[in-house]
């Protein structure tokens, strides 16, 4: 077994409210620098940044888990992760068909800009990404599922946009396969109200918006080897 310090939950420029300098590269040499092993990019409904944060952390050795930070029709957000960028991808589209598809104010947010391997642009997204899409939490949970997809949701003990404040406390149909939590100390009152959370697994990640708030090596998953299939039997157990 080997200890991989992670940061599941980084923003990159294609998420309208993300520093212009969260680019593939940029977001990859940070980790490295940090000692990270394992990363994860999670935008505001959308994958289309991940092929080229993967593509550089191949130089880095550092493994990348496709992921999206899905916002569900209740405002929660939550964590989608996949195997594979074509199942990411596959995700992808699915959101896009179900997006309220809101003009984006490039005053406000800036741009929602897609990237090369060498950060160079590629294309943006005309329509605000962070709003919520018409999928519930229930059927955003097991369509990850189908996908053969990991769903976890996203700064549980948070005030906003979480399951916390948004619901109270998790459905019972919703089926997650951990919880991240942003403060530690929080554990307590998110257990006392959802007590069949106490055998998921437990992410702490940094929801990093710039470079400097990526996770430092701090948090680590003991896993067989450092590569995304062994992310997902750690994970699904």
């Amino acid at each position: 077994m080997i200890e991989c310090y992670y940061d599941l939950h980084i923003h990159s420029c294609l998420s309208p409210c993300a520093d212009d300098d969260m680019t593939p590269q940029n977001i990859v040499g940070m980790s490295y620098l940090k000692g990270l092993n394992l990363i994860a990019v999670c935008d505001h409904n959308s994958c289309r940044n991940i092929e080229a944060v993967t593509k550089c952390a191949k130089e880095m050795d550092i493994t990348v888990i496709p992921g999206m930070e899905l916002e569900t029709s209740e405002e929660v957000h939550c964590l989608c992760y996949f195997k594979d960028i074509t199942s990411a991808q596959e995700f992808n589209e699915y959101i896009e068909k179900n997006m309220n598809k809101i003009e984006l104010n490039r005053k406000i947010y800036g741009e929602q800009i897609i990237m090369d391997e060498n950060d160079e642009k590629i294309s943006s997204i005309d329509y605000l990404l962070s709003t919520a899409t018409n999928i519930d939490i229930e059927t955003a949970e097991k369509r990850v599922h189908k996908m053969g997809g990991l769903f976890i949701p996203a700064h549980f003990d948070k005030g906003s946009y979480s399951v916390s404040a948004n619901l109270g406390f998790l459905p019972p149909e919703v089926m997650a396969d951990g919880i991240e939590i942003f403060r530690n100390e929080n554990l307590a009152r998110v257990y006392k109200l959802n007590k069949g959370l106490k055998e998921l697994p437990i992410f702490y990640n940094s929801d990093a918006h710039n470079l400097a708030l990526i996770k430092e090596k701090e948090n680590n998953l003991l896993l067989i080897k450092n590569d995304i299939e062994a992310f997902f039997k750690k994970v699904s157990k």
